[in-house]
């Protein structure tokens, strides 16, 4: 018998918020454990939160870009359970009136595209984070993390494959991305991904048993999870070995096995009830109209406007619209240089390459694209070669260097005087006779050999086309 997966997800995104979603706590990652915390976040009793705007913001904008229906009155509600990390026996999250609902999200798999409904995007605090010691046998708390606000991103049952799993979470990761909704670096778990999965078979329309499993950030051990789990369902099944159960699990992607944790809890085990500390939220129309309009152009718009208009080529574009801050840098550059092809070979090859020896990703690139621009347009003049370019980027990354002082102040301006470089070209021929001959016996590769003990007098800075041309000439001469 055939079997069909059928997969929904939940899809847990850090917000970029200064602070937490409700207290003024910061909720930058990377501090000291347990700095960014105050009474209100720690659970001390008699505290009471206070919304962060930004942190509906930016719920708001995750619906429009996802194209949901804004709820115009939203509220916050009590989830009860009890874990160490939650130190007030209850997250703060949106059960009866989420801030979106009923949405789409287009993904592009080999079979085609296809529309993965959203059900709903609700708001919520993040949990602290448990640090197990295993040299003392001991479990600590960080509460660091303790009120950062998410939006849970719920899908509906739409997805049948891997490949249309990883589809779905790159397209969404790409789209909050570009809007500054959030970071998405699944490495440091501001996105995290619940599966949930059950098989039926083919044709059927009656859901299977479902299992959960929980907080996954990595796109690859989702892809290992979702198949392991999948076998398992229909070994099950077809054997009758064992009795499959509605129950979270967890993924060890080490053995490559999920293992049972806990019974799936439902509503009623959560306790939900509206949270009296926190008012209904009104969002009007002009709210909304706000964050409309300060959404971007989202990438594959951007895509298409840069080949069709600035004439790049679509393997540049697709490596540019994948980050937001390369699209920013490189529309700020490009009229400075006079050449957005240019700009885009620099960005990609140049300033990736730099980058990289540094592990970082294109995320990270702090660079002023007006400065990026000139350094552009210089070389492209021929005021300065490529080799000195080069050098003169790093300085610009590093210390926000002006091109032109650096320039200046190490003379790297492009030597063309023709009388200076013809000088040092006869000198050259006379200091290489073997290399001379090799050229006139037919090799033409040994004037490179000249040539760049040319460019070593010169520093790097001669004119490559002025010397090439004034080699030639002197070793075409009759002897």
């Amino acid at each position: 018998m055939k079997y069909e997966i059928v997969i929904g997800l939940e899809v847990h995104v850090e917000l970029a918020t200064e602070s937490k979603i409700f207290c003024s706590c910061s909720s930058k990652f990377g501090a000291e454990p347990n700095d960014n915390v105050c009474p209100a976040c720690c659970g001390m009793p008699g505290m009471l939160p206070v919304t962060n705007e930004k942190a509906i913001d930016l719920g708001i904008t995750a619906g429009l870009l996802l194209n949901c229906h804004i709820n115009r009155v939203t509220t916050f509600d009590k989830k009860s359970y009890y874990y160490p990390d939650l130190p007030n026996a209850y997250q703060i999250t949106q059960w009866f009136s989420p801030v979106c609902v009923d949405g789409g999200l287009e993904i592009e798999t080999q079979a085609g595209k296809k529309v993965i409904g959203i059900k709903q995007i609700h708001l919520e605090e993040d949990a602290g984070k448990l640090v197990h010691d295993d040299w003392t046998d001991s479990t600590l708390v960080d509460f660091n993390r303790t009120g950062v606000p998410l939006v849970e991103i719920v899908s509906q049952p739409d997805l049948r494959s891997v490949e249309e799993v990883l589809a779905y979470l790159e397209r969404l990761r790409a789209v909050l991305r570009f809007a500054k909704v959030s970071d998405c670096r699944l490495e440091l778990g501001s996105m995290r991904c619940d599966v949930n999965l059950s098989v039926r078979p083919y044709g059927s329309e009656k859901l299977g048993v479902r299992t959960e499993m929980k907080n996954m950030n990595s796109l690859s051990a989702i892809a290992r999870a979702i198949e392991y789990e999948a076998a398992r369902h229909i070994d099950a099944i077809e054997l009758g070995t064992k009795t499959l159960i509605q129950e979270t699990r967890r993924w060890d992607d080490i053995s490559g096995k999920s293992f049972a944790m806990r019974n799936k809890e439902t509503a009623e085990d959560y306790r939900y009830f509206p949270d009296p500390n926190l008012v209904p939220i009104v969002i009007d129309e002009e709210w909304i109209e706000r964050i409309r309009a300060s959404l971007p152009e989202l990438p594959e718009k951007k895509a298409m406007r840069y080949v069709s208009e600035l004439g790049l080529t679509e393997e540049s574009t697709a490596l540019i619209t994948a980050s937001r801050n390369l699209c920013d840098i490189f529309e700020a550059a490009y009229p400075i240089s006079g050449s957005p092809r240019e700009t885009a070979n620099w960005l990609i090859m140049d300033c990736m390459s730099y980058l990289r020896s540094k592990q970082l990703s294109a995320d990270d690139l702090i660079i002023d694209p007006l400065k990026l621009g000139e350094l552009i347009r210089m070389t492209i003049e021929g005021e300065i070669t490529r080799n000195a370019a080069r050098r003169i980027l790093t300085a610009v990354i590093e210390q926000d260097a002006d091109p032109k002082k650096i320039i200046e102040e190490k003379g790297l301006s492009v030597q063309s005087d023709e009388g200076t470089i013809l000088a040092i070209v006869e000198r050259a021929v006379a200091d290489n006779p073997k290399s001379v001959q090799d050229y006139r016996n037919g090799k033409t590769k040994a004037m490179q050999a000249i040539f760049g003990s040319i460019m070593k007098e010169l520093k790097g800075n001669g004119d490559p086309q002025v010397i090439q041309r004034l080699l030639k000439e002197v070793l075409d001469r009759e002897e």
